[in-house]
């Protein structure tokens, strides 16, 4: 990790979604790396993915027919609070300032869906993190912005696919042009820095190819906030 905290100045923990790890293994992270070295973490899938999602199966905590249930779609349910809970002690022990919601496809922009996100983004407490939501599918633009703008989100998008409506600094997730196994060309990291611009963002690779590919990105914006999935 030692060449990883020389090169990059931020990590995505994926880890986190499956299954958060103990505390005291991301304090080890937290202490081993420098001290303006920024971890962002996937928030745990229990709150976003429900029980017939292929991800559960690297989930190693045990849940009862009642409590899978009740996982998934931010339902307010006792498993989805639990997982937050510890989703954000995670964060508290990273030094993190950023956790993201990665929702699948199938939570659409139904009534319901969006009735059960108000609900637990205005009930849960933040302990002063930065929330970042990455919708799928169907949603419209304006949705996205009002239900950002009302419940303080940052809008992660693929910068290849859509832009970002709301947030003050951009968090951008490189998903491949052509599904994860993409390795994206120089002309298309060239085109990456144009939808990108100047300012601030933030940049992670999550693609076969996520090193090498945010390396020879670094390379054309130096300074910017870019890194990888872990």
């Amino acid at each position: 990790m030692d060449e990883y905290f020389r090169t990059f100045r931020l990590v995505e923990v994926q880890q986190t979604f499956y299954e958060p790890p103990q505390i005291q293994t991301v304090r080890r992270w937290r202490a081993a790396a420098p001290a303006d070295f920024e971890f962002t973490l996937k928030a745990w899938q229990l709150i976003t993915h429900p029980p017939q999602s292929p991800t559960y199966r690297r989930l190693r905590t045990p849940l009862s027919t009642e409590q899978l249930r009740g996982c998934g779609g931010f339902q307010s349910s006792e498993i989805v609070q639990t997982a937050w809970a510890r989703t954000r002690a995670v964060a508290e022990a990273l030094g993190a300032r950023r956790v993201l919601f990665q929702c699948p496809a199938r939570f659409t922009p139904a009534p319901d869906h969006v009735r059960s996100l108000r609900e637990f983004f205005r009930t849960i407490d933040r302990g002063g993190l930065d929330l970042v939501w990455e919708p799928r599918g169907d949603w419209p633009a304006s949705l996205v912005r009002e239900l950002c703008e009302e419940l303080g989100l940052t809008h992660a998008v693929d910068p290849f696919r859509q832009a970002p409506v709301w947030g003050e600094i951009p968090y951008y997730r490189l998903h491949g042009l052509t599904g994860y196994r993409h390795r994206f060309t120089d002309e298309e990291l060239e085109e990456l820095r144009a939808r990108v611009g100047r300012g601030p963002a933030y940049v992670l690779f999550n693609n076969v190819s996520m090193r090498e590919d945010a390396l020879r990105f670094l390379a054309r914006v130096p300074g910017d906030a870019t890194g990888e999935r872990s």
